[in-house]
């Protein structure tokens, strides 16, 4: 049969529209539960941060699917980073980290960990530390507290989360500095721990504001001192240690990870999602009821603010003799 040039190019035009129609590859969406794994126990800053942004998440159904918050403070967050590192889903599997995000890795290096391997999807704060007491403790400054602390000597017991890691880091800063001998308990998350101040078990922690707000409201804990660089406006009457001669400020890491094999569409999909989580109206009054620092950061910027970080705590633990 003969085919005339004007049928032939109705044919073309046919194919062409018929191709047309095949929908392009479409950006990735979640198809299932996201797990959201936090290196930290219940209770504690990294805890209540992560429940907060799946509420404002669900709250304004901003993904297609629910965020599932799961502990996993085992080992200092080895736990977190071993599981979040071989996820069989890597595009559903992201995690709320802490400082032994770098100090974990450093110190057990048989996990085969390498935190800058894992998806900068975005920091969402930066924590900060005050020293707190009892009340009962008849301390109310924090040179009142170095002296009786020098006194007592390793009787005197701070409560802190996990080995080698944050709370540590600062109690040695403590010991090395004032000439003290605290002895340092750890547990597994910093609920706990203020739960431990608030009932006498240990003598002091140096908790996120977050994680003992409840027993400071009450009146049962009292700020000695804050670990930042300027007085922080919940906490007027604690200075900072470097009004106590030190220029030293410490602050706990709040950031999103996704595991290291997560593809570039999930990551753009989730930093996305947690930059609307970071401009949303709760998450800034949670920043400023909660004496939060820092900007949103993701991508190369965030993985440089990691190899800074990273450095930081490498020193700090080769002082300790730990690394």
């Amino acid at each position: 049969m003969k085919i005339s040039r004007r049928s032939l190019m109705g044919l073309a035009v046919c194919a062409g529209l018929a191709m047309g129609a095949v929908p392009a590859a479409q950006a990735f969406e979640p198809v299932k539960p996201i797990d959201f794994i936090i290196m930290a126990g219940k209770g504690g800053g990294a805890d209540k941060m992560a429940r907060l942004m799946q509420t404002i998440v669900e709250k304004h159904n901003m993904a297609s699917k629910p965020l599932i918050p799961i502990n996993k403070p085992g080992g200092s967050g080895a736990e977190a980073l071993v599981h979040v590192q071989n996820a069989k889903d890597q595009d559903h599997t992201i995690m709320v980290t802490l400082n032994s995000f770098y100090t974990t890795p450093m110190r057990q290096p048989g996990l085969g960990v390498d935190s800058l391997k894992f998806a900068p999807i975005a920091r969402m704060a930066e924590d900060t530390f005050l020293l707190w007491v009892h009340k009962d403790s008849g301390l109310t400054s924090f040179d009142q507290w170095v002296d009786h602390v020098k006194k007592v000597g390793d009787k005197w017991v701070m409560g802190g989360t996990g080995k080698l890691q944050e709370d540590q880091l600062i109690t040695d800063f403590l010991n090395a500095n004032f000439d003290l001998k605290i002895k340092y308990v750890p547990y597994k998350g910093g609920g706990t721990v203020a739960k431990q101040v608030a009932g006498k078990h240990v003598n002091s922690s140096v908790n996120n504001p977050s994680e003992i707000e409840g027993f400071y409201k009450a009146g049962t804990a009292i700020p000695l001192v804050s670990f930042t660089k300027e007085r922080l406006d919940a906490f007027p009457n604690a200075p900072t240690m470097k009004e106590k001669g030190h220029d030293f400020a410490y602050y706990m890491q709040r950031s999103v990870v996704g595991a290291p094999g997560m593809s570039q569409e999930a990551q753009d999909y989730y930093t996305a999602l947690f930059k609307k989580v970071y401009e949303s109206a709760e998450w800034q009054d949670y920043r400023t009821k909660k004496s939060l620092y820092g900007e949103f950061l993701t991508g190369d910027d965030l993985r440089d603010y990691w190899k800074v970080n990273n450095e930081t705590h490498r020193a700090m633990l080769a002082k300790m003799g730990a690394s």
